[in-house]
């Protein structure tokens, strides 16, 4: 399991990698994210808030995360395939001097991850929170992605794992 924190906004956030085959709890899932692969490269969507990411977003009323998945990889990307569940993070606002009981998210969260093979690729139309995509060798993420850390390299390598050992 590895930890780092990182700095989103002015708050200082805990992350623990959890590789797990169960989904936790649904209520403090907080986002479910999709490293998309197609042909060995990596998907990134550069977002109109955050500039280059991966795909996902935030869990809607009544919506699995499994549908939130696909749901915000057609907003955003315009792709869809098949996906595994990888694990989680846990996000940690114990040491967040910001936190308080109105926030929007709990004290202690979860982001789920999953590996999208990526099989249709649609027209790109940035009708949502996306003004483009590209496909990027995974080595290349931290020339894209500002906010990029351990904890995030630490999935992506699952992620290429996966597949290493699906086509066995």
């Amino acid at each position: 399991m590895n930890s780092t924190y990182v700095w989103w906004g002015e708050s200082e956030v805990k992350l623990t990698w959890r590789r797990d085959s169960i989904i936790p709890d649904t209520s403090r899932v907080t986002s479910v994210h999709g490293f998309c692969f197609k042909d060995g490269k990596l998907l990134l969507v550069n977002l109109h808030k955050r500039g280059w990411d991966f795909p996902g977003g935030h869990l809607e009323k009544g919506e699995s995360p499994e549908d939130c998945l696909k749901r915000e990889v057609m907003e955003e990307a315009y792709v869809s395939g098949s996906s595994h569940f990888l694990g989680y993070l846990i996000v940690d606002h114990h040491d967040n001097p910001h936190w308080n009981a109105q926030s929007p998210y709990p004290k202690v969260g979860f982001q789920l991850f999953y590996r999208v093979d990526v099989e249709e690729i649609y027209t790109f139309e940035a009708e949502y929170e996306s003004a483009e995509r590209c496909w990027i060798h995974p080595d290349q993420v931290a020339d894209y992605y500002s906010g990029w850390n351990g904890v995030y390299g630490e999935i992506l390598s699952l992620a290429q794992n996966i597949a290493t050992i699906k086509k066995v």
